[in-house]
């Protein structure tokens, strides 16, 4: 099979591209800032405790399908694709909410976690791994 160069960019007018045909409303879509690999980063915390849980990678289709099914998509960098948190472990995070940060490179999802948030078994991704730091005051 060989290969098919890239289309040209769709625009609008002589001078303006044409918007995004992604998954996400044209205004998301522009907003997110992502890395080289068109991720960014997604904390998970649980909805009603704040207690944060795990951090996860998102594209733009996983960011879609977690906004349109209630359950949440990430993009796994290691092993190149989509997977939905408790399809295979039962321990499933519901949707609550979805947040993004101030500059657009940063999502907070509010979730109802069921079961272990880690793929180790333990609630959080922090369980027990917590590091030597000095810490400040205010004031």
């Amino acid at each position: 099979m060989s290969e098919q160069p890239a289309p040209a960019p769709r625009r609008t007018s002589a001078n303006t591209p044409a918007p995004p045909s992604g998954p996400l409303p044209e205004g998301l879509a522009a907003a997110l800032k992502r890395d080289s690999a068109g991720l960014v980063a997604a904390i998970v915390q649980q909805y009603d405790t704040n207690e944060v849980l795990m951090l996860g990678w998102m594209d733009d289709e996983a960011l879609h399908r977690t906004m349109t099914t209630g359950r949440v998509t990430f993009y796994s960098r290691s092993r190149q694709e989509y997977w939905r948190k408790g399809d295979t472990s039962g321990h499933v995070q519901w949707v609550k909410s979805l947040a993004m940060d101030c500059d657009g490179d940063a999502l907070l999802v509010r979730v109802d976690q069921i079961g272990a948030a880690c793929h180790t078994g333990t609630r959080t991704c922090f369980d027990g791994r917590g590091l030597d730091v000095v810490t400040g005051n205010a004031g």
